[in-house]
């Protein structure tokens, strides 16, 4: 089991580079079964959930070859299965689009039921399933796995509506429609930059998409997808958490390898409390020197602030001056870290999607669990900022998706480091004889 032990209280100066988004890559890994030849995928982070994506494919019948760390050549001409491995795809939230992209190719998917973060409430993927039935296939859950299939092979063009903007059920019934017979347009769609990327992908190999990144996505179907190369784009909410740790703790760092431009929502909040946000080609230079100010900030789809972002913006409101009003608006409920920062001396109050957010002056170092992705990086901003050490538990939740965290911070000054500890059982074991 392994925790990070950090020695907070020391600001970050110095450089940090951004790997690729961890939400395009989980959807583009899958979407690779829908070509029929090698597609070479640049840019890859090195994170567990894409380590999973890859074990899927390759027990599936793909052919994976490592290029280098953060290259892959995946071959899905000789898939043998559209049935995924049960507990491979159930640990991972994403392993919902191979639905999306084994319907579309295959005429059928079995895929287990998904896994992943759980925050506090369930992410329903009825707006997938709707989908998937408006292009003509039967979906079930049986055993665990949900199953779709189309008779005679092949899906329909449609025009679909989504009650709700849901990226990943933008992203899936994007991907089951891409050799549809006909013409498919989703309305209501989102608008995320993963959802761009993801299109980019399938088009380079051949799809026919356009409006990505418009709320009308329009897909003509095609016969088949060939072979190319893609690079993924840079990580969104991994630079947005470097820059959220640089307002917590204090200093000067340059954010290297990202589209300013997807950013734009994260630098607002961060200069409204007072940070320095400096936009450059492909980099932000992050400062703050003196006390922060409050702000309110309510989580949107995108061009909005990301919701995936909302644990670590609350953590930096902890330390504002003022008091600031957090609102999700995109998920039911994910305020299980709040506990864990009032361990730290954080003065927090939730009320169903609000948290009322009153600054203290600092945090102390305590013992703190990480309960999902983002609220872990919430603790380690949290935890670089207090005064004293923190031991920070659950720590394989933030490997899902931030690529070497601890080199990183260490890098630009964070007295962090990862221990490996026995579990419980081990320790009793142990103790027993």
């Amino acid at each position: 089991m392994t925790k990070y032990i950090v020695q907070g209280g020391k600001p970050l100066f110095g450089e940090v580079e951004i790997s690729g988004a961890k939400n395009a890559a989980v959807a583009i890994i899958p979407a690779a079964l829908l070509v029929d030849g090698v597609c070479r995928i640049e840019n890859i982070p090195q994170i567990s959930d894409v380590t999973l994506c890859l074990k899927i494919l390759e027990d599936l019948g793909a052919g994976i070859r490592s290029i280098n760390r953060h290259t892959v050549e995946i071959d899905c001409s000789h898939i043998r299965s559209t049935r995924t491995n049960y507990d491979l795809a159930r640990k991972i939230r994403a392993s919902y689009y191979l639905i999306g992209s084994l319907l579309g190719r295959f005429g059928e998917a079995s895929v287990a039921m998904p896994g992943g973060c759980n925050f506090g409430g369930v992410r329903p993927i009825d707006q997938h399933v709707k989908g998937f039935t408006a292009l003509g296939a039967k979906v079930s859950v049986e055993g665990g796995f949900i199953n779709a299939a189309v008779e005679g092979g092949r899906l329909k063009g449609t025009n679909i509506y989504l009650d709700v903007v849901s990226v990943g059920a933008t992203m899936n019934i994007m991907m089951a429609a891409v050799m549809a017979e006909g013409n498919t347009v989703i309305e209501n769609a989102a608008k995320e930059p993963h959802i761009v990327d993801l299109a980019n992908f399938l088009n380079s190999m051949g799809a026919n998409i356009r409006g990505a990144g418009t709320d009308t996505i329009k897909i003509r179907g095609v016969e088949k997808l060939t072979g190319g190369s893609y690079a993924i784009i840079p990580d969104q909410i991994e630079a947005g958490t470097y820059m959220a740790a640089v307002a917590a703790t204090g200093g000067q760092v340059l954010v290297k390898n990202i589209i300013p431009k997807h950013m734009d929502c994260i630098t607002a909040k961060l200069q409204e409390c007072g940070v320095e946000v400096e936009e450059q080609d492909d980099t932000l230079l992050v400062r703050r020197t003196g006390k922060m100010q409050r702000t309110n900030v309510k989580t949107l789809p995108y061009p909005g602030f990301p919701t995936d972002m909302q644990p670590q913006i609350t953590t930096v409101l902890a330390l504002a001056e003022g008091t600031s009003l957090v609102t999700e608006g995109v998920w039911g409920s994910r305020y299980r870290y709040v506990d864990e920062l009032k361990r730290m001396g954080a003065n927090i109050q939730v009320d169903d999607k609000t948290a009322v957010v009153e600054g203290v002056e600092y945090l102390t170092g305590a013992p703190v669990q990480a309960y999902d992705l983002r609220a872990g990086a919430a603790m380690v901003i949290a935890a670089l900022a207090a005064r004293g050490q923190s031991e920070i538990s659950g720590v394989q939740y933030i490997e899902r998706g931030y690529e070497d965290i601890v080199e990183k911070l260490r890098a630009i000054g964070a007295d962090i480091r990862a221990v490996e500890e026995p579990d419980d059982s081990e320790t009793l074991q142990a103790r027993i004889g």
